[in-house]
């Protein structure tokens, strides 16, 4: 049985499994969801659910799904706000008439509907649903609520803890691309090293395990794909190489300009948070100011910069130091405007013994200075997994992405950087 609900229209729910999808006829929308207390206020900002914090407390995001596990949600979350906002990534900038999202929920066996009147003030996010807690069972309520100040509008009246001063003429916040946000630190964290111990050089021989890894081949990643390079962490030969190529493109692109530049942004095992625990922000990277070192702490290493089309290649000795690295891509102002993709970027990952991860890009995102390509995840048991992320800055802005010790990340929080040919 299907019950459509008017705006402000309510219906009991059965205890249990609750899905809620939330789709738009024209445009791409992102999903999210706000654990709220009976203040109306989240108990911090983990109580937003987003795609770079796709779960809390029996609440998960699945692609434009929220799936709510109603039995397992704790007494001092009193609702749940179902949340749809515009795709940064996408031409839409706000909602319309043809555009306003619509809500389906599936729980017990009953669905719930909910189309809300045309949203047209330009409202660029909505609360289109809400679970919340009568008389001791859950019940659904139809929000049709929209901001036109953004998900960072939203964030403030929830109570969630905005860390950037607001969009400048030409940065927008990050709340607006759907960021999570965090509390800055008033001191960004000071790296923690293990001991400044070169690796040494044994013969192979002795690095022999009961069970040597098998090698991958080669796999190309789909559009948020991920493998798993299997290896000996503790290997002190091993060595895995991560590749940013890019051809330039067509010969007008070329002639365009077409200088990328590689980032590894990375967060030391030693300081990778444990799960369920508040992450913090890192601000450690390699990149062509800052080359690393392949001998010493952090064991990362940059080949230098390649100011024509062609490749930048960091190189990751001891796995087992390593907590996360991202790879990211920047292009120099000079370049004008043009996709990564129109560049011919990808990201290569191997282990030089057999296993090659390629990374490529399927969005052509014009404005953007930045692009994270993948992310390494080296807290994997027995191996270290590439996942295709590609998530990209806002238009024309030029602060690079920031990592969490939990392997997370934001667009467009971090600091700017401004390649010009001066600075080469």
């Amino acid at each position: 049985m299907t019950t459509t609900l008017p705006k402000g229209g309510n219906a009991p729910l059965p205890a249990g499994l609750c899905r809620v999808t939330l789709t738009s006829p024209t445009t791409g929308i992102d999903v999210s969801a706000v654990l709220l207390g009976q203040d109306g206020k989240v108990r911090s900002d983990d109580d937003l659910v987003f795609y770079n914090h796709a779960s809390q407390d029996g609440v998960a995001l699945e692609g434009q799904t929220i799936i709510s596990d109603l039995a397992s949600v704790p007494t001092t979350v009193d609702r749940i706000a179902i949340v749809a906002s515009i795709d940064p990534e996408l031409q839409a900038s706000h909602f319309d008439a043809s555009n306003t999202p619509q809500a389906a929920l599936d729980c017990g066996g009953a669905r719930t509907t909910f189309s809300p009147p045309p949203l047209t003030d330009r409202e660029t996010v909505a609360i289109l649903i809400e679970l919340y807690r009568r008389a001791g069972g859950w019940k659904v309520r139809a929000v049709g609520q929209g901001w036109d100040t953004g998900l960072a509008g939203l964030a403030s009246d929830f109570g969630i803890v905005v860390d950037d001063p607001g969009p400048s003429p030409t940065q927008a916040s990050p709340m607006a691309t759907g960021a999570h946000p965090r509390n800055r630190p008033a001191v960004p964290p000071q790296p923690t090293y293990a001991p400044n111990v070169p690796p040494a050089t044994v013969p192979a021989s002795q690095v022999a395990a009961s069970h040597p890894p098998v090698p991958l081949g080669r796999v190309a990643l789909t559009k948020a794909g991920q493998a798993t390079i299997n290896m000996r962490k503790d290997d002190p030969n091993l060595v895995v190489t991560a590749t940013l190529e890019w051809n330039g493109g067509s010969a007008a692109r070329r002639r365009a300009g077409a200088d990328l530049d590689l980032y590894a942004l990375y967060v030391p095992g030693s300081l990778v948070t444990p799960q369920g625990r508040r992450p913090n922000k890192t601000d450690q990277v390699i990149y062509y100011r800052q080359l690393g070192s392949p001998l010493a702490p952090p064991y990362i290493a940059l080949d230098g910069d390649s100011r024509a089309p062609g490749r930048e290649t960091i190189t990751i000795r001891r796995p087992d130091l390593q907590g996360y690295v991202l790879l990211c891509a920047y292009s120099a102002v000079e370049n004008g405007t043009g996709s990564f993709k129109s560049y011919g970027a990808r990201a290569v990952v191997t282990d030089g013994r057999g296993s090659t991860v390629t990374v490529p890009l399927f969005n052509n995102r014009n404005l953007s200075y930045w692009v994270a390509i993948a992310l390494i995840d080296f807290t994997v048991p027995g191996g270290a997994q590439i996942r295709h992320v590609e998530k990209y800055s806002g238009n024309h802005v030029e602060a690079r992405p920031t990592l969490y010790s939990n392997g997370n990340f934001r667009m467009s929080t971090g600091k700017v950087e401004f390649k010009t040919m001066d600075s080469w």
